[in-house]
């Protein structure tokens, strides 16, 4: 055994197991078993040109020579990112915990409750710091975020302004201005017209049917928001707040004065900056408009025993649902930086950020006392950690960098100064050092904080926050600790067993890819910093493109979308501008299969263009003459195909070159959602099948941790004639020369999730990766065949092959009175998580193994699904009182003194053996959805007001 080989650790089944599999296939080899599943035509000729295969020693002193390059400079830029203290605490037990990271999403709440609960507290500290009535558990970053508000604003317009066609949106000049370039992105398509200016200035009318302001505004200036806000509702205008989260702690909060969406980061609240991300963005709004928030929101309902218990609330999967009605494409939050901020205030509480933010106040009034005391001017009248002084910024550039400090220049006589919680005494006298130097001035040096009055009377916090139980009991690390690992156990997570959700690819997160995320050489550098003081940034974010690149047999790649359904956007948006830059101004129509992913129609809508469904045959793949009905009677007008491959079906579509190549007879491009792309690694590529344009899920195919449902990142692949118009960034260049407008906050996105991709496929290789291709296909065909005669499998390939997933189908068990929820919830009683239940044809399951599962992983989850079936067998539609009609089983039912059921507590909970030895317990009984929507309570509400409710 290679014990240097790294594909030898991620690859679950040895060679051993994998010829036993191959024998109970009926296969002599994994070529036969590819060649009768990936259609010839679309097969690569030759390897992936990569480099060799590191080991993980290897990689990892790689990754550390790479850090070194890193120039970490302390940094006061502000513009939103700002160095904080992440608690060790929490760094350890979350951060660094698979028991965390390895999460799905929490579909199924009775496996989840931890998580739900953590997610709760988070929602809670953003209702109390706003001032809201209700807030999602996260999005992907502030200027996202800011840019869902401006829609939520838009779909909310009263019928009067609607019927006028009211579409214009103010934004204040103090705006970010990333979040100003992407909401430029993202208000073209859908007709929304920007006018920026001075929000003190400014006349609103009746042309106006929203604003968004920045509180404090980006050069640290406190402005008045609440006439604004006042002046704004008088004449029906409706106002977005960007607000910096730490500053809430004194600032009032803008929902006392009437705002009705606040949006902002949470990344200063113990995230480290990470050149850009992954960070939780907050969303809160009014309850009125809770129909048409973004994302994920976590509610409280009771279970089947009326016990309190949590789940996700109203629009769970709501643009699968709605598809082109969506009010948003975004299908996934930052459930793992949500976690860890929202335990940041659990372990401060409120007195401990009190002490925070008025450190942070000081810090910024201790220094400009000491900065005029040299003679520089600062201009901000008020503010809470930002100064805005006139200075020579080339100058000040030259001495601050030789200091390894940074600041930001905005413009030919300006610097701000963005203070923060690292900053110290020490700190602030090497600040002032500069400026004596600059000056040629001296001044005293500083020896304590000392307070100043520089937040106006009408805008000081008079509401409290945080009062609940949470935020106030666990401030030692012993009891932090012990909360944390309550709320773990509640949650089935990878460290426990198998997650074969199709579509979701929930592989091994190796511990290699993942240590490099807690050095400071990577976590402490900020996004906008000079280009060579991120030289090891650089390096691994060029060559995690090029390796991107050639996976996918394109011209280039961006790393700017931070999830997969921003993703799919900027896909579609580049698509738009090669259609523009071409004269086609008039081309509109994207075609969408009927089985794709619910996200890629709330997508196009939400890039201009207009929906048309296309057929799917009754093996479930697409109807091809419907495909070039369409495509033909479009074809003036034709933007684009959006494809899944291998089709969502689970099938590697024969037909898939034909079916590209009419899309470009008829002048469309094609964009193919990478969804699936772990089928398709080092085999096949969307190049190869005639695409354009793909989106990748790193935390699918390259193994970013879902997180509990976030982080991810969404990169775009393109081909050569879509290069020039990948994204922008208004601070940092990048992207190509006629770039679209940005897409996510940050230039890269989220790059320090990206190290973990970088170090998948260094350590993997060519070899690996295609070796990690064929042990997903074979793994999948392997439960395919053991659940033969079980269970059907609802569509196959034309030789009877499954890709890397499959669908089977549960809907004949109708018959004896058991749904696939039934299945679902009695796979806990197992010590499995769901497959994907009902996506995309309703009652069946998607199972997807990945590469990384073992033979025995896999036959306990198919010993499980037998044992299933047979006790279907048992049901009857005349008898509801059932081991799956009551499943799951809680610890509090097996050890009640009282058992009334018609089976034993044995099978209840222990049907078969295996289980014994690691037994997983579902925290509650299952939990009613209806009820929980009926009466929606979305914070940590006293548990008298969920009883009464």
């Amino acid at each position: 055994m290679d014990t240097t080989s790294f594909a030898l650790r991620h690859i679950g089944p040895s060679s051993q197991e994998q010829k036993e599999m191959l024998d109970a296939i009926g296969v002599s080899s994994i070529e036969q078993l590819i060649s009768e599943t990936i259609p010839k035509g679309i097969r690569l000729e030759k390897d992936l040109d990569l480099e060799p295969a590191m080991s993980e020693q290897e990689y990892l002193s790689h990754i550390n020579k790479l850090s070194q390059l890193n120039k970490v400079y302390k940094s006061y830029i502000g513009l939103g990112y700002h160095p904080s203290n992440m608690p060790a605490v929490i760094q350890r037990n979350i951060l660094e915990n698979p028991g965390w990271y390895t999460a799905y999403t929490p579909y199924q709440a009775e496996i989840a409750q931890g998580r739900l609960e953590a997610l709760l507290n988070f929602q809670t500290m953003v209702i109390d710091l706003t001032g809201m009535e209700i807030a999602n558990a996260s999005l992907l970053d502030e200027s996202t975020a800011a840019a869902e508000a401006m829609s939520l604003l838009f779909a909310v317009r009263d019928r009067d302004q609607k019927k006028a066609g009211v579409n214009k949106f103010f934004v204040s000049d103090l705006v970010l201005p990333q979040t100003i370039d992407l909401l430029e992105t993202r208000a073209t398509p859908i007709g929304i017209e920007l006018e920026i200016g001075n929000e003190a200035e400014y006349n609103l009318s009746d042309e106006y049917f929203g604003a968004l302001l920045q509180y404090p505004g980006k050069n640290g200036q406190i402005t008045d928001i609440k006439s604004f806000i006042e002046k704004a509702n008088a004449v029906n205008i409706k106002v977005a707040v960007a607000a910096d989260i730490l500053s809430l702690i004194k600032l009032e909060a803008p929902g006392k004065f009437g705002a009705d969406v606040v949006v902002g980061t949470t990344q200063r609240f113990g995230i480290p900056m990470g050149y850009g991300g992954p960070h939780a963005a907050y969303f809160a709004t009014k309850e009125a408009y809770k129909r048409d928030i973004p994302g994920r929101i976590i509610g409280v309902t009771k279970d089947t025993n009326g016990n309190r218990a949590l789940r996700m609330a109203l629009q769970t999967r709501e643009q699968h649902i709605k598809r082109d009605k969506a009010t948003s494409n975004i299908c996934t939050a930052q459930v793992l930086l949500a976690v860890m901020a929202g335990m940041y205030a659990v372990y401060h509480g409120p007195k401990g950020l009190q002490f925070i933010a008025d450190k942070v106040k000081n810090t910024a009034s201790t220094l400009a006392k000491a900065l005029e005391s040299l003679g520089v001017e600062q201009v901000n009248s008020h503010y809470f950690d930002t100064l805005q002084v006139k200075a020579d910024p080339v100058n000040v550039k030259y001495y601050a960098e030789k200091k390894e400090v940074n600041f930001y220049y905005p413009d030919s006589n300006t610097v701000t100064i963005s203070v923060n919680e690292t900053t110290t005494i020490e700190d602030l006298n090497e600040i002032v050092s500069i400026f004596e130097i600059v000056t040629e001035n001296k001044a005293e040096e500083i020896t304590e904080l000392i307070e100043g009055d520089i937040i106006p009377n009408e805008l000081k916090r008079q509401t409290d926050f945080l009062t609940f139980e949470v935020f106030n009991s666990y401030h030692s690390e012993t009891e932090l600790m012990r909360y944390i690992k309550r709320l773990e156990r509640k949650d089935l997570a990878l460290n426990h067993s198998m997650i074969s959700l199709g579509s979701c690819t929930m592989k091994l997160n190796a511990a290699s890819e993942m240590l490099p995320l807690s050095w400071p050489s990577w976590g402490n550098m900020h996004p906008f910093v000079p280009a060579e003081q991120a030289a090891g940034y650089k390096l691994m974010l060029n060559a995690l493109e090029n390796q991107l690149t050639e996976i996918t047999g394109f011209a280039a790649t961006s790393l700017q979308p931070n999830s997969g359904a921003q993703g799919e956007f900027a896909g579609l948006m580049v698509i738009r501008a090669y259609h523009e830059s071409r004269g086609d101004h008039h081309r509109n129509i994207c075609l969408i299969p009927s089985s794709a992913h619910g996200t890629n129609p709330a997508s196009a809508v939400m890039a201009g263009m207009k929906v048309v469904v296309t057929k799917a045959s009754e093996d479930g793949n697409i109807d091809v003459n419907d495909l070039r009905e369409k495509a033909e009677l479009h074809k003036d007008n034709l933007a684009a195909l959006m494809v899944t491959y291998p089709s969502t079906h689970g099938v590697y579509e024969s037909a898939i070159k034909e079916i590209t190549q009419i899309i470009h007879d008829n002048g469309g491009q094609v964009y193919m959602d990478g969804a699936n792309m772990n089928a398709q690694v080092g085999l096949t590529n969307p190049g190869n099948i005639g695409a354009d344009v793909c989106h990748l899920n790193l935390h699918k195919t390259f193994a970013i941790p879902h997180g509990g449902g976030g982080p991810g990142v969404g990169p775009i692949c393109v081909a050569e004639q879509l290069v020039p118009f990948l994204p922008g960034n208004p601070i940092v260049k990048t992207g190509g020369h006629q770039a679209i407008s940005a897409i996510s906050s940050a230039p890269f996105g989220s790059s320090l999730a990206c190290i973990i991709s970088y170090g998948y496929i260094t350590m993997l290789g060519a070899d690996g990766l295609k070796k990690a291709t064929e042990a997903a296909i074979l793994n999948a065909n392997y439960i395919k065949e053991r659940l033969e005669g079980s269970f059907d499998t609802l569509y196959t390939g034309e030789n009877g092959r499954a890709a890397h997933e499959m669908i089977v189908d549960c809907r004949e068990f109708k018959a004896n009175g058991i749904e696939v929820t039934d299945i679902a919830k009695r796979l806990m009683d197992y010590g499995f998580h769901a497959p994907t239940v009902s996506f995309p044809v309703a009652g069946t399951m998607m199972i997807e193994p990945t590469e990384s599962e073992s033979k025995a992983e896999m036959d306990r989850f198919c010993d499980a699904m037998i044992s299933i079936r047979k006790e279907i067998g048992n049901a009857s539609k005349d008898e509801p009182n059932n081991v799956l009609k009551n499943a799951p089983h809680t610890l509090d039912m097996l050890t009640s003194d009282e058992w009334l059921l018609p089976y034993t507590r044995q099978e209840a909970a222990f049907p078969l053996e295996y289980i014994k030895e690691n037994k997983f317990w579902p925290s509650v009984r299952r939990v009613d959805d209806a009820y929980g929507d009926r009466n929606l309570m979305c914070s940590c509400a006293p548990i008298e007001e969920f009883i009464e409710a």
